[in-house]
C-alpha cells in the first residue's frame, strides 16, 4: 500500500492539561472494505457513511482502552437498517457489515435508519482473547436517545452519550465518512487525580475533575467541534492538528514498533463456518442439501464463499472429533 493510501492513527496529550486526543484516518483499508461489499451489491450511501463512521469510532475506542481482545460496536433497531456492526482487534485490524431491509434515502439521519419508533440501541462489547470457559464478554447498551428522550441524529452524539454514562468522562467526537475516507477525531477529559501529564500543573483545580466542569477540556472540545466533515475527510492529519491546536502544547505518542496502521482483515474460516453448520443440526443441513445440492455460506464481512457438498456435510456429523479443513488465511 502506498504512503498516500495508508491508514493512520495518531495519539496525543495536551501538556499540563487533563485532556487527551486521537485522530484516525482510514483510507486504503476503508476502500478495501467498500470494494468487497460492492461485489455483494454494496450499500446505500447513507449506510456506507454510517459504517465508515462506526469503523473510525471503533478504532478510536480500541486505541483508547488498549484492550487485549475484540471491541465490537453495534447499532440496531426498528428502521430499514436492522443491524450495523464493526469489529476491531487489538492490532487495529477491523471489519464491518450491515443488514439492510428496505429503502434508505441519501443523507437521512441516524434515527431514520435505526430508530424510527424509538427502539434503536447502541451496544459496545469487549470480548477478551484470554476469556475463561464460561466467562461472558462485557457489554454496555444505551438507547439512541438523549437525556430528555430526544432522538440522537448522529453516531458521534450516541457515543458521547455512551462515554458519559458508562465511563463518566466528557468526550467530544467528530466523525465523517464517504466512499474514499472514514475518519474521526476524539477529545476526552482525563481525571485530574493521578494523571501523569498533570504533575506540577497548578492550572488544574480539584473541581475541574467533575463532569462538565473543566474549562481546559471545554476550550479544546470547542476547537475540535469546529472541524468540518469535509476538512476531516480531505486534510491530512498534520494539517488538521495544526489548524485546530496550533496554540496548544501537544505531546505526540510514537509507538515503539512504528506508526499504527489500521487495516481491513476478516477472521472468518472454513472451520468457523463448519462449527456454525454443526449448530444447525443434521435435519436442517439435510434439508438444505435436498433443496440446493450443497450448503453455501458467504461471509457478510468480507464476501468469502464457503461450500459444503454432501460428503463435506456428512463428515461434520459422522466424525465430530475430526476438525474440518481450516484456513488461517486472513481475507
Amino acid at each position: 500500500m502506498t504512503e498516500l493510501h495508508k491508514s493512520e492513527l495518531h495519539k496525543f496529550l495536551f501538556d499540563g492539561l487533563p485532556v487527551r486526543g486521537m485522530l484516525v484516518r482510514l483510507t486504503g483499508s476503508w476502500q478495501e472494505v467498500l470494494r468487497r461489499h460492492r461485489e455483494g451489491g454494496g450499500y446505500p450511501p447513507a449506510v456506507t457513511e454510517l459504517l465508515g463512521e462506526m469503523s473510525a469510532a471503533a478504532v478510536l475506542m480500541q486505541a483508547n482502552i488498549k484492550f487485549n481482545g475484540a471491541l465490537v460496536l453495534q447499532v440496531f433497531g426498528d428502521g430499514p437498517v436492522k443491524l450495523a456492526v464493526t469489529e476491531v482487534q487489538p492490532d487495529f485490524s477491523f471489519r464491518t457489515t450491515a443488514t439492510v431491509n428496505g429503502e434508505v434515502a441519501d443523507g437521512v439521519p441516524l434515527s431514520h435508519m435505526v430508530n424510527v419508533n424509538g427502539l434503536g440501541r447502541c451496544a459496545i462489547t469487549l470480548d477478551p482473547k484470554d476469556r475463561l470457559p464460561g466467562q461472558q464478554p462485557y457489554q454496555g447498551v444505551v438507547p439512541l436517545n438523549g437525556e430528555h428522550n430526544e432522538k440522537l441524529e448522529h453516531l458521534s452524539e450516541v457515543l458521547e452519550h455512551y462515554m458519559l454514562r458508562s465511563e463518566q468522562l466528557d468526550t467530544k467526537l467528530v466523525l465523517a465518512a464517504n466512499g474514499e475516507v472514514a475518519a474521526g477525531l476524539l477529545i476526552q477529559r482525563l481525571p485530574a487525580t493521578g494523571a501523569s501529564n498533570l504533575a506540577g500543573s497548578s492550572a488544574v483545580q480539584a473541581q475541574g475533575d467533575a463532569i462538565g466542569e473543566n474549562e481546559d477540556y471545554h476550550r479544546i472540545a470547542t476547537l475540535a467541534a469546529s472541524l468540518k466533515p469535509e476538512e476531516l475527510l480531505t486534510l491530512d492529519a498534520e494539517t488538521i492538528l495544526h489548524r485546530l491546536f496550533w496554540q496548544e502544547d501537544l505531546l505526540r505518542f510514537q509507538p515503539e514498533d512504528g506508526p499504527i496502521e489500521p487495516r481491513f482483515a476478516c477472521t472468518c474460516s472454513r472451520e468457523r463456518v463448519a462449527t456454525m453448520l454443526k449448530g444447525l443440526g443434521v435435519d436442517e443441513i439435510e434439508s438444505i442439501l435436498a433443496e440446493r445440492g450443497e450448503v453455501e455460506v458467504a461471509c457478510d464481512f468480507c464476501g468469502a464463499q464457503y461450500r459444503f457438498d454432501p460428503v463435506d456435510a456428512a463428515r461434520l456429523f459422522l466424525q465430530q472429533e475430526r476438525q474440518p479443513p481450516a484456513s488461517d488465511q486472513v481475507h
